[in-house]
């Protein structure tokens, strides 16, 4: 019974909600620790769960190690698996309501400087592939997209005469996004020179591809990110979502509006995009305190 509820809600996440397979499979490994917890207690049905048996299974999890920000994780999967039950009749009440979530310290997202940007920007790109991979890196900086999306993006998501490019974000969101000028150039020789010669007489809808004629991967990126990062001497640990968090640092320090800085980025909530404000605040404090004669 738990196994099929709880395979209704995983496939309501993903067939009505448009959530990526990373996500449900996430998702689906939060339920499933609940479920064997339950089963231990000998309770075979989500209706006959109370609100003990949820603080209880979150309290085991503390005892065990699990920080606060996975127990936090861990009690949105129940609320959503509670909230969908409810509303398909399969239970009367939600166990979950008035449970607090663990306190989370505010961790700030590693991010990159203007200086280190232009580094890993201005490495040699000649070659086809290294065009290709400084492409997506102007790319990611210009736009702030996530790594799925940017792998994903089609060449017929891209108007370079308009400057904007359409996306399909979390929950299935459609946003549009200007390219910007930099990047808008750096794309337009990729598609007129590297591409051609990465494809041959091959086709692809994708946007950024492989000799293989198929899109990069969140792995291929990654890697070539890092150790692009590692011959330009940066010693952050570069990744995709180090140069989205650049993008939206240097908008917010620039002055931009928080809230085109999240329709930008794809935030379903602003207060997820808020934390750009802290970090733009301690790089302006740790300015202040380089190069004041009395910082």
């Amino acid at each position: 019974m738990l196994d099929a509820e709880i395979d209704s809600y995983l496939h309501y996440l993903a067939a009505e909600r448009g959530m990526s397979a990373h996500t449900v499979a996430a998702y689906g490994r939060d339920c499933a620790a609940f479920a064997d917890f339950l089963e231990a207690k000998s309770v075979g049905s989500l209706k006959a769960v109370l609100p003990g048996h949820v603080t209880t299974f979150l309290e085991q999890q503390q005892k065990r190690g699990l920080a606060a920000r996975s127990r936090a994780r861990l009690l949105s999967a129940l609320r959503g698996l509670f909230k969908y039950s409810l509303r398909e009749g399969v239970v009367s009440s939600d166990p979950t309501r008035g449970i607090h979530r663990p306190r989370l310290g505010r961790r700030l997202p590693r991010t990159l400087g203007r200086a280190e940007i232009e580094a890993l920007l201005a490495a040699d790109g000649d070659a086809p592939l290294a065009e290709r991979n400084l492409a997506m890196i102007e790319l990611v900086y210009a736009t702030g997209l996530r790594v799925s999306e940017v792998i994903s993006l089609r060449t017929n998501q891209v108007n370079l005469e308009a400057g904007f490019l359409t996306v399909l974000g979390k929950g299935r969101k459609e946003r549009a996004v200007p390219i910007g000028t930099y990047a808008r150039q750096r794309l337009l020789q990729y598609i007129e020179r590297a591409r051609p010669a990465i494809l041959g007489r091959r086709m692809s809808p994708y946007l950024f591809v492989t000799r293989a004629a198929k899109p990069m991967t969140r792995q291929a990126f990654w890697h070539l990110l890092k150790k692009l990062a590692l011959a330009c001497g940066l010693r952050t640990n570069v990744s995709p979502h180090v140069l989205r968090h650049a993008f939206a640092t240097h908008l917010v320090e620039g002055g931009a509006d928080l809230r085109a800085v999240q329709m930008m980025l794809g935030h379903a909530d602003i207060g997820t995009t808020e934390i750009y404000t802290h970090v733009a605040r301690d790089r302006l404090r740790d300015t202040h305190r380089k190069f004041h004669p009395r910082g």
